[in-house]
């Protein structure tokens, strides 16, 4: 599973791909009721028919019984490019998510650092989940989401969309994450004192997940967690199209080096069958260079 990939420039963490163009066209067809591409997931009803209450729902995927886990797999990575949260793009699996929400209960996680924010969608979600651990009590009301882009353009209009009043919540900071300024500057955003879950959702290449891991674990506390997200860029038979991969490579350098000694990797919490994020749950267990 360990490919070896070669060393590129940390880039930035801006997640636009060839592809976006044409997922967000599907995604308006889907929502005027018209039929998916061949060899896309069936999204229609029983009857074969897309109605009124299909809108906004990503494509439907069959789980069928005589079919193979990985023809499954690969039906749902396809499904959740085109997945929307508050009718904007997220491009997470459900089963991740919940995994996340479930980190930063234990956690008591007061904000979330995301790299990599694309349309914005995930950063609503974190939101809105940290809205509910403060509602609970799990953590105090100044709950922040601060999310990191290269540009930051589409997701400010898609955020504005949605919700006209996001910056009470959130923070979009322009930057690159292989930059130790662009962590300076998020530290800076986040509620004195807070717990923070730091995702890193960006170009995943080696070169990128070791500067987000080297400037961004620090942001993390003892029993918080780090996700590094979308290791199955390492399993050929998992690997989206056009995807350099050196995400494992990189997870497993850094927790072998000093910067990572802190850190232990949970495989035993990828426990919905499904996940995006292989070998990416990292919990950090010694003080180290915790914030």
């Amino acid at each position: 599973m360990d490919v070896e990939a070669p060393e590129e420039p940390a880039s930035r963490p801006d997640r636009t791909d060839q592809s976006d163009q044409s997922d967000q066209n599907q995604h308006d067809q889907n929502q005027h009721g018209q039929s998916d591409r061949p060899g896309r997931p069936d999204r229609s009803g029983p009857s074969g028919q897309s109605g009124p209450s299909d809108m906004g729902l990503p494509p439907r995927v069959a789980a069928e019984l005589d079919g193979t886990v990985r023809a499954y797999w690969r039906a749902r990575e396809r499904q959740h490019l085109r997945d929307v949260y508050a009718g904007v793009r997220i491009k997470k699996f459900p089963e991740d998510l919940r995994m996340m929400e479930h980190l930063m209960w234990l956690s008591r996680s007061q904000a979330v650092v995301e790299l990599g924010t694309h349309f914005g969608g995930s950063a609503l979600w974190f939101r809105d989940r940290l809205r509910t651990l403060a509602a609970y009590g799990r953590v105090p009301p100044g709950v922040r989401v601060v999310t990191v882009d290269l540009r930051q353009d589409k997701a400010r209009a898609a955020l504005s969309a949605a919700d006209p009043s996001y910056e009470d919540g959130i923070t979009l900071v322009e930057g690159d994450v292989a930059d130790p300024d662009t962590a300076l500057r998020v530290r800076a955003a986040l509620p004195a004192g807070a717990r923070c879950l730091v995702v890193e959702d960006t170009v995943h290449t080696y070169g990128t997940t070791t500067a987000a891991l080297r400037n961004f674990a620090p942001l993390v506390p003892v029993g918080g967690f780090f996700v590094v997200e979308d290791g199955i860029v390492d399993v050929p038979e998992l690997r989206p199209p056009g995807m350099p991969g050196g995400v494992l490579p990189a997870v497993r350098d850094w927790l072998a080096g000093p910067d990572g000694a802190d850190f232990r990797q949970r495989r035993d919490l990828e426990r919905y069958g499904l996940t995006c994020h292989i070998g990416g749950w990292l919990e950090r267990v010694r003080r180290g260079t915790a914030a």
